[in-house]
């Protein structure tokens, strides 16, 4: 007879109330639907296919090809009934196999596979697999139970499950963007791109989706990236009965293991696979002013006058929606704007960028070129009984574009010609691209929506996940057409594992609360280490007003994200879609709610200034930092256990990061704060302020003033600096390079420089210094190496030694005497000193 399954609700995996599993036997009862368990079953052989790809035959429908792309990379390729559709978005294009030393030898139990530094085994009874360090011994990957596939009548394949076994003291991390602690241990998350308005602590379904997770078990890490854009579910150890699983909603269940053993060995690794970003133009990583909304131009005109009267630094001001024509995209409202292109130039004349916001949702309208030539193009997604998808978000009624098409992401690519290249609109804002849409709770298309999958076909249950992606990859490679001798500039809100190479991000719409400060700094560091270095976040919050203390905290963090904007709600509604909505937009003309860093006024002002002016000091430092990331992969923003992941207390201070290798900051996330307990790692470390020297492994009570962060100097670094300019434009005319030594017997650090626009430095139009110091006895030597040949406007560099125990006495410059060029005071020194000098001796 017929076995009934009842289901398991506890589990988070387990199947809909009203389905049942069939049994091979026949019968004529009838149900909500039937689902059909798959495992692989007894390994039946092995074959080799080229030196490095191994397919397991096995008794079951499910399949699974191994692939070794490196000594220290397996791929997990499971597929069910034998289709195979090798095609990734995520991974990167330049992405290869590399040479690794494999063995290979099967017994009556296992097929064993080694690499230099793995040793894989495959139990040949159920194919379940274990991985192995090879010089330590250390197991680091074993499944809990066979992989597992789930069919349903109705719905065909359904499940694809990984379970593996972990414990209760392993760290789990990563996940991009997740509105939680920093270790996920005992979460259950969910990966589907959502808009989250005001979004709370532990929702797990926010704008990105971000399938890879690092591991760390007992000082050993490693990574699991699941390639696979369906809906994702990632439980570790929620049920604390010492169990992992990932499950996915359909597709191929596509992952990589990345050994490390070191955090940043993982990342790095993973960066190798999916791909990095573009060294962004340095006028991006300056600060960014925006609101829901600038206008008209005159309002436009005096937010940019009062930054340069209050000397405030400012490198960009972003146009939300309103600056369109109802809402349509590639236009302007006249009205508002009546000669974007003139308003756009004098901005650039005072040193401003203009950053424009364009959305997926096309307003049909048959007197609107973009919709009447997209349907020409058959460029809009559309429903499975084949009419246009039709939905609303600011307008009532929309088209989206199928941007899994590339002829679609050629067409769109196009349409930003005349803002880009005719208006010189600097940098653009891709929002709303999830894809969001209103009125219905599932926030979104429904899913039999079809798409174009790059010719391999699809439903919108399979694209979700990568539209917002696919959407920025149409933008950034139509910018690079339109005007291929400028970097791009593009800030994106949905993504996917590999959506860096085309976009930053920001962690979307928060809320001004001590709780979301607490959000931004987790957030932003969660995705660093997820591949997205070029990150920031609302500074001050979206939604709501901050306190005066709030903002300026807010401030002080986000000097170190990568991306440094403020963005806030206003006035504005879920209601004030449409143009009619003319109450709203009297509101907010009458009683705007700003949050410019003058917005508080008097001292708050000041402490706001003092913030911004320091991260354009930092902006060589940082630009290096960056450079560094898309070198090797390091992400530029990393937590204190990704410097000693042996050390447990680094693990307990999720809040403090690292920016850079030498950096090490310490946020205020609750007010009214005096003082806080701060962790230092090991080595020793420079309070930045007062230059006192600390030894690490050590917890530290910290005073906390109203102006500044706890901020902390590797001991070692040599920090390059400037002076505070007003926008990243004076930078490229600065003669003075402050470079801070912060002693110790040995140390170094890296200045890379270039014209902070364009690709000359793919062809040595730029230069990299390397700075050594040692320290011997009483004398201290500085040498310089550069390499590339780009002329900074640098003509000097002052010299400032951190950690002097006495007064130096001469200065020697490439063997020649530098005489009465000291200035002392306390622990430091300082000296002027030729830009190139290649050798300082100071004694």
């Amino acid at each position: 007879m017929t076995k009934m399954k009842k289901v398991q609700p506890q589990l988070p995996y387990a199947a809909e109330a009203g389905l049942v599993n069939e049994s091979k036997t026949v019968n004529t009862l009838r149900y909500e639907d039937v689902y059909y368990d798959h495992q692989p079953g007894r390994v039946t052989s092995v074959e080799r296919e080229g030196t490095q790809t191994f397919v397991l035959a096995s008794a079951g429908k499910l399949g699974l090809r191994i692939e070794v792309w490196s000594d220290d990379v397996i791929r997990f390729f499971y597929t069910f009934g034998g289709q195979v559709d090798d095609f990734s978005y995520a991974r990167d294009p330049q992405a290869r196999i590399q040479a690794a030393s494999i063995e290979f030898e099967q017994t009556d139990t296992h097929s064993i596979l080694t690499t230099a530094n793995l040793e894989l085994r495959v139990r040949t009874v159920d194919s379940s697999v274990s991985i192995t360090a090879r010089d330590s011994g250390q197991l680091l990957h074993e499944y809990a139970a066979p992989f597992y596939a789930r069919t349903t009548l109705l719905r065909g394949l359904d499940q694809m499950r990984l379970q593996f076994k972990t414990d209760r003291e392993e760290g789990f991390f990563g996940l991009g963007d997740k509105a939680w602690d920093t270790d996920l241990n005992g979460r259950c998350l969910d990966n589907w791109c959502s808009d989250s308005f005001a979004y709370g602590r532990e929702r797990d379904a926010l704008y990105r989706a971000i399938p890879f997770f690092y591991g760390l078990r007992d000082g050993s890490a490693y990574g699991v990236f699941v390639d696979n854009s369906y809906r994702s579910h990632f439980d570790f150890n929620s049920n604390r009965d010492d169990l992992a699983t990932v499950w996915t909603e359909g597709g191929e269940f596509d992952y990589y293991f990345i050994n490390g053993p070191a955090l940043d060995q993982v990342a790095q690794r993973y960066a190798q696979l999916t791909g990095l970003p573009e060294l962004p133009p340095l006028w991006a990583l300056g600060y960014h002013q925006c609101r829901w909304s600038y206008y008209p131009e005159s309002r436009v005109k005096e937010l940019a006058a009062t930054f340069r009267d209050k000397n405030i630094p400012c490198d960009a001001i972003y146009l939300d929606i309103d600056y369109m024509d109802g809402y349509r995209c590639f236009t302007w409202n006249k009205d508002y704007f009546p000669d974007p292109k003139q308003m756009i130039s004098e901005l650039r004349d005072d040193g401003f960028h203009t950053v424009v916001m364009i959305d997926p949702g096309i307003r049909v309208d048959e007197d609107y070129p973009v919709y009447t030539d997209g349907i020409k193009q058959d460029a809009f997604c559309r429903r499975s009984t084949g009419e246009q998808m039709i939905g609303p978000v600011w307008p009532s009624e929309c088209v989206w574009p199928d941007y899994t098409d590339p002829d679609v992401r050629d067409w769109w690519g196009q349409l930003y010609h005349e803002l880009y290249v005719e208006q010189g609109v600097s940098g653009f804002w891709n929002d709303m691209n999830e894809p969001a849409m209103f009125k219905v709770n599932s926030l979104t298309f429904p899913l039999d929506v079809r798409h174009d999958f790059d010719g391999h076909g699809g439903d919108h249950k399979k694209a979700h996940n990568i539209y917002g992606m696919q959407m920025t990859r149409a933008t950034h490679d139509g910018l690079k057409a339109l005007q291929p001798a400028k970097r791009p500039f593009l800030l994106a809100r949905a993504n996917f594992s590999g959506g860096q190479r085309y976009a930053s991000l920001w962690t979307g719409d928060n809320v001004a609360s001590w709780e979301h400060l607490a959000l931004a700094n987790s957030q932003s560091l969660r995705l660093a280490i997820s591949g997205y270095s070029f990150v920031g976040s609302d500074i001050g919050g979206f939604v709501d007003d901050p306190s005066p203390e709030l903002l300026t905290r807010w401030l002080q963090l986000a000097v170190f994200h990568p991306l440094m904007r403020v963005h806030s709600m206003g006035n504005n509604t879920d209601g004030a879609a449409e143009t009619e909505n003319e109450e709203v937009k009297k509101a907010e003309r009458e009683n705007r709610q700003d949050q410019e860093p003058w917005v508080h006024g008097g001292e708050h002002t000041r402490r706001n200034r003092l913030a911004i002016e320091m991260r354009y000091q930092l902006l060589p430092y940082l630009y290096t930092a960056f450079h560094h990331h898309i070198a090797t992969g390091t992400p530029v923003l990393r937590n204190l256990f990704f410097y000693d992941q042996h050390d447990p207390r680094c693990r307990e201070y999720g809040d403090q990061f690292l920016a850079g290798n030498d950096l090490l900051v310490c946020p205020v996330i609750k007010p009214g704060i005096k003082t806080m307990n701060i962790y230092l790692p090991r080595g020793e470390w420079y309070d930045f302020w007062t230059g006192k020297l600390h030894a690490g492994q050590q917890k530290l009570r910290a005073r906390v003033k109203a102006d500044r962060l706890p901020i902390f100097v590797r001991a070692g670094a040599v920090l390059p600096t400037v002076e505070a300019v007003q926008h990243t434009a004076a930078l490229q005319r600065l003669d003075t390079l402050h470079l801070s030594l912060f002693l110790a017997d040995r140390g170094e650090g890296t200045l890379y420089w270039d014209a902070g626009e364009g690709y000359g430095y793919q062809i040595g139009q730029h230069s990299t210094r390397s700075y050594r110091v040692e320290r011997s006895g009483q004398q201290i030597t500085l040498s310089q190496v550069v390499d590339g040949q780009f002329n900074a406007s640098f003509t000097q560099a002052n010299i400032r030694l951190v950690g002097l125990t006495h007064a130096p006495g001469k200065v020697t410059v490439d063997g020649e005497l530098l005489p009465h060029a000291l200035q002392f005071d306390q622990r430091t020194a300082s000296v002027v000193v030729p830009f190139n000098f290649r050798t300082v001796t100071i004694e």
